[in-house]
């Protein structure tokens, strides 16, 4: 019968094998980046026999692609694009936190800046005219920004450009092809330093508490290695506690992994919000929840999602059963 029809036999063997295939982005203030960073040691201490695969994208949303494809089993993303994946049949659930506030607005030095302007109505609605620079359609930042644009009435009267690659924006800013761009701190530390550019609007005021990145698993594989999941989010952690307690110690060791930005460079991006912890705190959670009225609402998803179907919060109570630790 095809319901008892086994799967193929290089999946089967697979599952049963420690192996753990980990999608993740370039973004510095990842704990990905400070694991590979350590050389696998903390990872080593948790994963003891665990084959790490790490494996690069340039969006959230094709992280979700990679989900579908079965080419990862974990991944570091932003809800949004994690919530847009589960609405369209991605069997993926976020078992844990990492970061908090991680969007920024940055522009070129002839604009206004907060506390100049102390709404983000007014800092958008000086580009009349002029054009944003963002990550991929359906990336947090981007919806951070559709909603904000359409909010305030501004989508006829600022243009916006989806870029594959942050490293695009600032390139595209150097060329004056935007004047601002909405992303990262590491964009927004890029557009300062290699564009002449500043930050026009802080992360904590654009949409407190909003959830930048967790850690996504696929549902089969939670269900076949739980064991893999909880100890990785305790490596996963472990890294967040360094960054949160040794900023400049774990600056040092991601610009010699990256070995094209120096520590200074590194250590302004995890100063600019260092909101870092694996808890998923109830203003984690509740800020996620804001977001799917707003996914709905900009056609990026058909129906609304129950906090059941975007989070599983078994193992992260289990690894981190004290309170959070992104407002330390």
């Amino acid at each position: 019968m095809k319901g008892n029809t086994p799967p193929p036999f290089p999946e089967l063997l697979r599952k049963m094998t420690n192996e753990l295939r980990i999608g993740h982005l370039s973004t510095f203030y990842h704990t990905a980046v400070l694991l590979m960073a350590e050389g696998g040691k903390t990872l080593a201490a948790e994963l003891a026999g665990t084959k790490i695969e790490w494996k690069l994208f340039g969006t959230g949303p094709a992280i979700v692609k990679a989900f579908r494809e079965n080419l990862i089993d974990m991944a570091y993303i932003g809800l949004p694009p994690a919530i847009i994946g589960i609405e369209q049949g991605a069997a993926i659930k976020c078992v844990a936190g990492g970061h908090m506030e991680g969007t920024v607005m940055s522009g070129s030095k002839s604009l206004k800046a907060y506390p100049e302007i102390t709404g983000l109505h007014g800092a958008l609605g000086q580009l009349k005219g002029k054009t944003i620079g963002v990550p991929g359609k359906g990336s947090i930042h981007d919806v951070i920004l559709s909603d904000a644009l359409e909010r305030f009435g501004l989508r006829q009267s600022v243009s916006v450009v989806n870029y594959k690659w942050a490293d695009e924006i600032t390139e595209a800013m150097t060329k004056g092809l935007v004047q601002a761009a909405f992303g990262t701190p590491a964009l927004a530390v890029s557009v300062q330093r290699y564009a002449g550019g500043k930050v026009l609007f802080p992360p904590h005021l654009i949409w407190p508490a909003n959830p930048s990145y967790g850690i996504a698993a696929d549902t089969g594989f939670m269900q076949a290695h739980p064991g893999i999941i909880e100890a990785f989010i305790k490596a996963h952690e472990n890294a967040a506690a360094m960054l949160r307690e040794s900023p400049s110690e774990c600056a040092a060791k991601i610009a010699a992994f990256v070995g094209f930005v120096d520590k200074t460079f590194v250590l302004d991006v995890l100063q600019m919000s260092p909101k870092y912890c694996a808890q998923l705190s109830e203003d984690y959670i509740a800020s996620t929840m804001r977001f799917v009225p707003v996914l709905k609402r900009l056609g990026y998803v058909k129906r609304a999602l129950e906090e059941a179907e975007i989070f599983e919060t078994a193992f992260i109570k289990r690894v981190h059963p004290e309170g959070e630790h992104y407002n330390i």
